[in-house]
């Protein structure tokens, strides 16, 4: 036994060498999430490649905003990307310390740069750290220098050289296929990013591989771009020093807004979208003298707003949420700069134009209408959610939420919405509970194309959905970062995914809209030797798997999700999980696709499924 007890203190001896110092570059590829949020392959826009790429257009934008530079040049093929800017140049004595010594930039300064993005030294030095190719070129005033880097560690720095070119930096870089594994740009995630900065910076010219974004009215470009209905009234675009406004309303359920700070898209909002909301009811009610509920007065709302802050704080490396108070050392409050804007630059507008503000009560008067009408319904449908005990009958909850103030995985939270007792038990019995909650429905869902929200609190699945997604009042409250409509690969399943995504984009198209709603993809095929098992998502992978099986493969078709046994399900909810984004886009005709697929049965859509199904028939 003291033999025993030897052994362990030996294998658990804490001493001077299990403490362990990492150089910089290390920590950051030991842990690059502290750094640039989760790494992906590219699948979504929030993916780490994308973030490398940000950070270094950031520091492009940077100067833009000092007001040298109007051009960016910005090519990403097959993996590589190059950024060019055309503002003062890197120092050129500082070229290797900016992109290899922690804490190193100019943004320290502020008289330098008095509203940048990033104020930490971080940004460049996170994709240097990150890439297994890394060069930096500076050009000021006739000379320039450049060096190289792999995965940080310096390769070759040239010494100060004439040049031609004009002033600026270039960026080219290759991210680690060590850390992003198989990764691929996607172009849509791009230019919608490039579109944002724009946007944002009214004047400025981004080329990316040769084509060209250039935006002249601002966050009225940004709103025509991203609402997928027409506006009730023309967009009210409201602007002063370090502050823009736009907003209007739709007939669309729900809230739409879209905050920046100093250029940066915060996605997850924060102490000034926080401002923004809140100004914009008080004013106003103020406005017409009445006590509207402020849900009735941002109902249909489309709104976007950018201010520019003193060394701003955010509450995480990749920038997503502004926790600032102040806007600055010396500076207001971000809630009284923003208020005091709003109280009377709003106002104002609304006293010179009374036939927007006599539009905008129209819509105000007939989502308080709405909201009464079915006032009784809402209480009952609260009241009944409340006694279903959702937490042992419908949902079966998970123990980390979007929500928590606490800890470090909120943005991994997801829940799956499944059909059927088989299918929610395989996923209950293989998920993370932790991390992933279960909601099942009972039976296909209603088609609600073309119904009030009353029907949200009159339909018990809906009711009880609502409940525990938390959104009856918006997005604010959402407790799970991934909502994943999870269905059988059959048609049953695929019409339940159908009335599923057609309930969100009627009632909750805020949710699709930030990226919050996926389709799960399972496995339709199994296919295995003695040696190995391959999952197969295709026809096509099917078929690779069968040859690279060799003879007599055993081959498997799932035909449910409750055919699949709960140890196998755990391959596919874990974190390398196939997920389809739903995405909404103004192009999208969602209003005339609704209708079509969802509709009354025409005679067009009959003769469209025949003619489907024919081709259905050929295929086979």
């Amino acid at each position: 036994m003291n033999e025993l007890n030897s052994t362990l203190q030996e294998q658990t001896a804490y001493n001077d060498d299990d403490i362990k110092t990492l150089d910089w570059m290390e920590h950051i590829r030991r842990r690059p999430g502290m750094y640039i949020g989760k790494l992906g392959d590219g699948t979504y826009a929030d993916d780490g490649i994308y973030v490398l790429l940000k950070e270094v257009l950031d520091n492009s934008i940077d100067e833009y905003m000092m007001g040298y530079g109007r051009t960016i040049e910005v090519t990403v093929e097959e993996g590589t990307v190059m950024v060019r800017d055309y503002g003062r140049g890197i120092p050129l004595g500082k070229v290797v310390d900016v992109s290899s010594k922690m804490n190193t930039g100019a943004k320290y300064d502020s008289k330098a740069f008095k509203k940048s993005v990033g104020l930490n030294g971080v940004g460049i030095k996170a994709v240097n750290a990150l890439s297994s190719f890394f060069e930096i070129s500076s050009f000021r005033e006739g000379e320039y220098k450049k060096a190289q880097f792999s995965r940080a560690y310096i390769t070759e720095e040239m010494d100060i050289q004439p040049t031609s070119e004009a002033n600026g930096t270039s960026i080219y870089f290759i991210p680690d296929k060590e850390i992003f594994k198989e990764y691929v740009y996607k172009e849509e995630f791009i230019e919608n990013l490039l579109k944002n900065y724009v946007f944002l910076n009214s004047g400025l010219t981004i080329i990316y591989n040769g084509k060209k974004f250039y935006s002249k009215n601002g966050l009225v470009d940004l709103l025509n771009e991203n609402m997928t209905t027409e506006p009730l009234y023309p967009i009210i675009h409201l602007t002063g020093e370090d502050i823009e406004v736009v907003l209007t309303h739709s007939n669309q359920y729900g809230e739409e807004y879209y905050s920046f700070v100093n250029g940066q898209h915060t996605t997850q909002g924060g102490t000034h979208l926080s401002a923004f909301k809140e100004a914009i009811g008080r004013v106003i009610k103020e406005y017409y003298t009445k006590n509207f509920e402020y849900s009735d007065i941002r109902a249909g709302i489309v709104a976007a707003i950018s201010i520019k802050v003193e060394e701003p704080v955010f509450e995480s490396q990749t920038k997503t949420k502004l926790g600032s108070k102040d806007m600055g050392p010396n500076g207001p409050t971000v809630a009284k700069f923003i208020g005091d804007f709003i109280k009377k630059e709003l106002d104002n507008f609304l006293h010179k134009n009374p036939d927007i503000s006599d539009a905008l009560l129209k819509k105000i008067l007939e989502s308080e209408k709405e909201r009464k009408a079915i006032a009784g319904v809402t209480k009952l449908a609260r009241e009944r959610a409340k006694k279903a005990n959702l937490h042992n009958r419908k949902l079966r909850d998970c123990r980390i939420h979007l929500t928590d103030t606490k800890g470090d995985k909120q943005e991994e939270s997801c829940i799956f919405i499944t059909e059927g007792d088989s299918a929610s038990g395989s996923i209950t019995k293989s998920r993370d509970p932790n991390l992933q909650a279960v909601f099942s429905l009972r039976g296909k869902p209603l088609n609600t194309y073309g119904l009030t929200k009353k029907i949200v609190y009159e339909n018990e699945e809906f009711n009880l959905l609502q409940a525990a997604l938390n959104i009856e009042d918006g997005l604010d409250g959402l407790r799970y970062n991934k909502v994943i409509i999870a269905t059988d690969a059959d048609v049953d399943g695929m019409h339940i995914r159908l009335l599923m995504i057609t309930f969100f984009l009627q009632f909750f198209p805020d949710l699709i809209k930030r990226g919050h709603v996926y389709i799960l993809q399972t496995p339709l095929f199994r296919v295995r030797n003695k040696q190995k098992t391959w999952y197969c998502y295709t026809e096509e992978e099917r078929l690779a798997a069968m040859e690279a099986a060799g003879k007599n493969p055993e081959i498997t078709r799932f035909k449910g999700l409750g055919e699949i046994s709960p140890d196998e399900f755990k391959n596919f909810i874990n974190e390398n999980m196939r997920l389809d984004q739903v995405t909404m886009k103004k192009e999208d005709l969602v209003k005339d696709l609704l209708e079509f697929y969802m509709g009354k049965n025409t005679m067009e859509r009959q003769v469209f499924i025949i003619d489907n199904l024919v081709v259905e028939e050929d295929i086979a």
